[in-house]
């Protein structure tokens, strides 16, 4: 298994971006399907966004219009650019990857190697 590094969270005011990074130890490559997931305190874990190697991807109602999932050229590392961001993003966000992914959209997607997480703080 090949667990995701995620990278790139940090504390911004409101109506500010972030862009967070996942990163494998090897390449991403081939079929797979990559997610992000947030949780904060007292509240359930939520995907935000999934992108899968077949061009598939899907953002939560929460974050549409302000987030953006995407892979590099090369596919070696994941991105999630959070724009607009409000408070209410405030959450650790972590990066999830389903290398057994063949068909269909983010629905197949079966995520089982986690990364460790990457603090986002959203200041008022």
């Amino acid at each position: 298994q090949v667990h995701p590094v995620e990278s790139g969270g940090g504390s911004v005011p409101a109506g500010g971006s972030l862009t967070l990074s996942c990163a494998a130890s090897g390449e991403i490559s081939g079929r797979y399907c990559i997610g992000w997931f947030r949780q904060s305190p007292g509240k359930e874990r939520e995907r935000v966004a999934s992108i899968t190697s077949t061009a598939f991807f899907e953002l939560a109602e929460s974050v549409e219009g302000r987030f953006k999932v995407f892979t590099d050229n090369d596919k070696t590392t994941g991105y999630l650019r959070m724009n607009n961001l409000n408070p209410e993003d405030t959450a650790r966000y972590y990066c999830a990857a389903d290398w057994n992914y063949r068909e269909g959209g983010v629905g197949a997607c079966r995520y089982t190697d986690w990364g460790q997480g990457t603090q986002v703080t959203v200041s008022s």
